[in-house]
């Protein structure tokens, strides 16, 4: 079964913030483990934007810092898996949701 991933971005890192965050990693992982990442640029900085891009890429999860309690709710809503409060390297943060080791409040700078 094939899963998409939302991942706002700081750089390389997961972004702080939410509602901040004008790049986004979309990451589609294969049932046969192939993933592929595709960025896409936001013209502004907008947490209303990004659940849009969530819903509408058909997200299974979002991967994020600090979020919003209303824009996590209606992420929650529409049966979008939120881990929030996750900090560190895009690709360390990968890897944990590929082994199933992802929790929210986690953080990989010193993993």
């Amino acid at each position: 079964m094939d899963k998409k991933i939302l991942i706002p971005l700081f750089n390389d890192d997961v972004a702080p913030r939410f509602d901040l965050a004008t790049d986004v990693l979309l990451v589609e992982i294969k049932s046969n483990s192939d993933y592929y990442e595709r960025v896409i640029v936001l013209p502004q900085a907008s947490a209303d934007d990004l659940c849009a891009l969530a819903t509408s890429a058909n997200a299974d999860a979002v991967i994020c810092g600090g979020i919003g309690d209303e824009h996590y709710q209606y992420l929650t809503w529409k049966e979008i898996t939120v881990f929030d409060d996750v900090i560190g390297p895009v690709k360390k943060i990968l890897e944990a949701h590929k082994n199933a080791a992802l929790s929210a409040g986690m953080n990989f700078y010193n993993a």
